[in-house]
């Protein structure tokens, strides 16, 4: 049996399709190809097709993962629940997880802090309710701490900025109302009770 074509997919960027005796037989993606040294001509064996096949398998869902995780920032468990989910075995899960780790697409500590930022940025809450979403991603908690600090002042801004957006809308001009959401948001009782006392319009 001998490769007869190695043939750009049209519909799939960056992944090539393998003849063998002129009929399609696996596909790669140009990094597995140029791993694989295959080129046009090379004799195969049953057993070489058989494993060439399961690389592609394999391929097909390291690149599946990389859409997955270029859509958002994962945590590690994130993207070992995606694979688990897709019933990978357990050596493919350690051996994609090793390999995205080493080139960098894995990283607790980087997600978590970006988590932060973006959250302190965009959609302002209290290091109780950050603790806890991180913590659902089962990322560690030195790392979590290490996160999101321990500085008051942030804390103090977050509470601020919320009840600024909030009090936008007509329901929580209502500080009993406002007080309650702000509670379910984690942020402490004596922090709101201040944060309240304020003037409305310094809002």
């Amino acid at each position: 049996m001998k490769i007869t074509a190695i043939k750009a997919q049209v519909k799939r960027a960056g992944r090539y399709s393998i003849f063998v005796d002129d009929k399609y037989c696996f596909s790669l993606s140009d990094t597995a190809l140029l791993e694989t040294k295959l080129t046009t001509g090379q004799e195969l064996t049953e057993k070489n097709i058989k494993d060439y096949k399961q690389l592609s398998d394999d391929d097909k869902l390291y690149n599946r993962t990389l859409g997955f995780i270029a859509m958002r920032p994962r945590s590690r468990w994130e993207i070992q629940f995606y694979l688990e989910r897709k019933k990978a075995p357990t050596p493919l899960v350690e051996q994609i997880l090793n390999k995205l780790s080493i080139v960098g697409l894995i990283d607790d500590r980087k997600y978590a802090q970006a988590y932060v930022n973006d959250r302190r940025l965009l959609r302002p809450t209290s290091r109780r309710k950050m603790m806890m979403e991180l913590k659902k991603k089962r990322v560690s908690e030195e790392i979590i701490r290490e996160a999101i600090g321990s500085g008051q002042e942030d804390e103090t801004s977050a509470l601020q900025e919320v009840i600024t957006r909030k009090r936008r809308q007509t329901k929580y001009q209502d500080d009993a109302k406002l007080m309650q959401y702000l509670a379910g948001q984690g942020f402490g009782y004596g922090d709101i009770k201040a944060a309240l006392q304020k003037p409305k319009e310094d809002y």
